[in-house]
């Protein structure tokens, strides 16, 4: 059968080869420079023609290494960027499992044809690299690593996918089983954890750190000194421990079940090749990820992996719904009402993002100095990790101050409020906030469930009221849900999203309805899972169910929102839109010990007529709760579409990739047929098309 292609734009990475005269009379070396003809911001990748190009400048050097015009070849990169892998956007295009595998067989014909020639061969690697990347550097002989690399990983698991252009058997080999399982599976279900290049050396990936000052020049006098003899590296043996190299693949496959629940295709498919890797011979190992990277291109999981990534890196720049950006008011001074954790963890933010004056106010001196203190506390922690200058520490220093008075934030162009997720509260807070300031200021809430528009009712200019709904931990959680009251005016919202854009965080519009997209569907979520264990189902069921949805069991989760916000937003929702969202009597008892028993745990109170359900009967009653939530969010016009509400669960929840969020499995698992009748989202979107 012939495979028919449908054509896409290729970024190409072209080869460029020079001739170097390597120090110390040791020879010509041959480098090869990947580069795309873009800067840093557009990364070299590989597609097709950027493989065959590549295959063709090696090709043509064997036959010079032969002639002896050269003694070596080098590769490396253009600055700041290695390369990042393969060019994924054309898996989308491949609709048949044969041209899936032909892709394979391009990367490892081209990388083996590296691996062949007759000269040593070195990767300098001057800047980020990712998968494919990776595993060219992996094909040479020798790797000089820049101590300036800010990335080096094997990703491919994060999406669905596993390293398939010679990953599985040449790291392995290289650094042993254990090693290699952790930077291809534990790093990547690892909310894809990353290694600096001093990582990288450490494991034994790269041979040498080198400053990246001269790093190629560096590189080319190391290199000179193998060639020469003068340098010499050792390699061990790791294949000849069986018990150690099969024991380690057990563990990465018991990570992988506790982290999937054994739904992600690509990290189980990764360990088989990894474990087959010790005694494979090449030929055999590079056909084996061939077939892997059939069946995986072909799957609706590496379909789901690629959808989200696409929203990540798109959609998340151009949020749907948002106003011209030009109605944006500069923001020249901010002012945070509260000085408690949420308070301090935001004015740090403001701080460094927007370079701004920011001022806490509190209801007395010593919670003020208490606030200000923690901020301090951070940057000068920051300071001491060195991922500040000493300048830069006492300019954000200076930036943020306290007062008991709201007074201070006269000249404020933007106050949010962090204090007490009461209603009553919020509305006073932001009455003598309105009494102080000027007509435009942007009076922002950070509620995470509250109405928006109940907030401003009563101010003089409802229309200049927004939530900005951050999430904890502020510095780390991407995610800003930004949410226009009733009366909000364009002008407010645009500033939210701007600031939103300028501190860094994924905006995402959200209509003014109890606790928004995540919250809403958190609350979904562990309502089901209260209610399903309330009943008699016992929580190891209830847990293995849900293996594989959530970064998190629920317990895990409540502990580490605390008990009493999850009761608090369970109890929100209850009142707003009822018995959908459960609220659990052992929930309520949890948080009433907690108040004279900090950490206690109440006894689970035994139905009178136990409902005992399976792993099956449980999942699929959470996933259609879900399905049945997601479909009413849509109908009220909550987001403006399933792929915001993928992309609010990615980014404020940690929903992996693999999975597309949520929306993609509710309908791989039949979860939204079941619920609503219809798929969520059109097969081909985030599923093979058929």
């Amino acid at each position: 059968m012939t495979a028919t292609v449908t054509e896409h734009a290729e970024v190409v990475t072209h080869a460029r080869v020079q001739d170097v005269d390597l120090p110390g009379g040791a020879g010509t070396l041959a480098l090869i420079t990947l580069d795309n003809g873009f800067d840093h911001t557009k990364p070299n990748s590989f597609g097709t023609e950027g493989i065959a190009e590549l295959q063709a400048a090696i090709t043509t050097l064997q036959a010079r290494a032969q002639a002896g015009e050269i003694v070596a070849v080098g590769l490396t990169g253009k600055p700041f960027i290695f390369a990042v892998g393969a060019d994924l956007t054309g898996i989308p295009t491949i609709t048949e499992r044969e041209q899936a595998i032909t892709a394979g067989q391009g990367g490892h014909a081209a990388f083996s044809a590296l691996m062949d020639l007759p000269v040593p061969t070195f990767a300098f690697v001057n800047g980020a690299a990712m998968g494919g990347g990776v595993e060219v550097a992996l094909s040479c002989d020798y790797r000089t690593v820049s101590a300036g690399v800010p990335a080096i990983a094997l990703p491919e698991t994060f999406l669905g996918l596993l390293p398939g252009w010679g990953g599985c058997y040449l790291l392995p080999r290289l650094i042993g089983a254990p090693n290699a399982l952790k930077v291809i599976i534990e790093n990547p279900l690892s909310q894809n954890k990353v290694l600096s290049g001093k990582d990288a050396v450490a494991l034994g990936i790269g041979d040498v750190l080198l400053a990246p000052g001269d790093f190629l020049e560096d590189s080319l006098r190391w290199a000179a000194g193998v060639v020469s003899g003068a340098v010499s590296v050792e390699r061990a043996d790791h294949t000849g421990d069986e018990g150690a190299w099969n024991a380690a693949c057990d563990a990465a496959a018991a990570l992988v079940a506790v982290k999937t629940g054994g739904c992600a295709t690509g990290a189980a498919r990764a360990i088989e090749l990894v474990r087959a890797a010790r005694t494979s011979d090449r030929a055999t190992a590079f056909a084996a990820e061939d077939e892997a990277l059939g069946d995986l291109i072909m799957s609706d999981e590496l379909r789901s992996g690629l959808y989200a990534f696409d929203l990540v890196q798109k959609r998340a720049k151009r949020p749907a719904g948002a106003p011209d950006k030009s109605l944006a008011r500069p923001v020249t001074k901010v002012g945070v009402v509260g000085a408690g954790l949420m308070a301090g963890q935001l004015a740090l933010l403001f701080a460094r993002r927007l370079g701004v004056p920011v001022v806490l106010t509190d209801l007395d001196q010593a919670r003020v100095d208490k606030g200000v203190a923690y901020v301090h506390g951070e940057i000068a922690g920051l300071l001491a990790k060195k991922r500040l200058s000493s300048d830069k520490a006492s300019f954000l220093t200076r930036l943020v101050t306290g007062s008991t008075s709201k007074e201070a934030f006269a000249d404020a162009e933007l106050v949010i409020e962090a204090v007490f997720e009461e209603i009553a509260v919020k509305k006073q807070v932001f009455a003598e906030v309105e009494a102080v300031v000027s007509p435009t200021c942007v009076l922002a809430t950070n509620t995470s469930s509250l109405s928006v528009s109940e907030m401003a009712a009563d101010l003089a200019h409802p229309e200049r009221v927004v939530g900005l709904h951050f999430f904890n931990p502020v510095a780390v959680m991407p995610l800003l849900e930004v949410i226009p009251g009733e009366q909000t005016d364009d002008a407010t919202l645009a500033t939210g999203f701007a600031t939103g854009r300028t501190l860094g965080k994924t905006t995402i519009l959200v209509k003014d309805s109890a606790s928004f997209i995540v919250n809403r569907l958190l609350g979904r979520f562990m309502g089901e899972f209260s209610r399903i264990v309330d009943e008699g189902t016992p929580e190891s069921v209830a847990n293995a169910a849900i293996a594989g949805l959530a970064p998190m069991p629920p317990s895990v989760l409540l502990e580490l929102v605390g008990p009493a916000i999850g009761l608090h937003n369970i109890e929100t929702l209850n009142r707003a839109f009822g018995d959908r969202f459960y609220v659990s009597p052992h929930l309520q008892a949890m948080v009433e010990l907690r108040k004279t028993t900090p950490g206690g745990m109440p006894e689970r109170v035994a139905p009178a007529t136990p409902v005992v359900l399976d792993v099956a009967q449980a999942r699929q009653r959470i996933l259609q709760a879900l399905a049945q939530e997601v479909g009413l969010m849509l109908q009220e016009k909550v987001a403006q579409a399933p792929m915001d509400i993928d992309l609010a669960m990615i980014t404020g929840a940690g929903f992996q990739f693999w999975n597309g969020g949520l929306c993609p499995l509710l309908d791989r698992e039949g979860a939204s047929e079941a619920a609503l009748g219809t798929r969520l989202l059109p097969r081909g979107v985030a599923s093979v098309a058929v």
